[in-house]
């Protein structure tokens, strides 16, 4: 009877002990997630929305570049698609700088085409 009692002591411990590991590692993720999502730095979300969406001007909407947005979106409906090659150059340039280089040039510096 004593050694159920250990034993069963024993194995709440070792449940405790999970849990806890499991709790900081939780933690840990949601912090490294919350970093991710919560960045300053929308180069990969532009980049994408560029090449994808780029005639709907929605990369410019997410850089915060309304007026430019809506100057996308008039060019490719007026040329029948054809200004979409510009959001897709752009999409390109985008992907291709470096993160602190795309944060200084197009969020901070606001360099609204290319």
């Amino acid at each position: 009877m004593s050694e159920d009692k250990n034993l069963n002591d024993d194995f709440k411990e070792k449940a405790k002990e999970f849990a806890e590991e499991a709790k900081e590692t939780a933690k840990e993720f949601t912090e490294g997630a919350q970093e991710t999502f919560e960045s300053d730095n929308k180069k990969v979300l532009a980049g994408i929305l560029a090449i994808l969406l780029g005639y709907l001007g929605i990369h410019k909407f997410v850089l915060g570049y309304t007026k430019e947005g809506i100057i996308q979106l008039i060019a490719s409906v007026v040329t029948c698609g054809i200004a979409s090659i510009i959001p897709f150059i752009e999409g390109i340039i985008y992907l291709t700088k470096s993160d602190d280089d795309f944060y200084n040039t197009y969020q901070v510096g606001k360099k609204p085409w290319f």
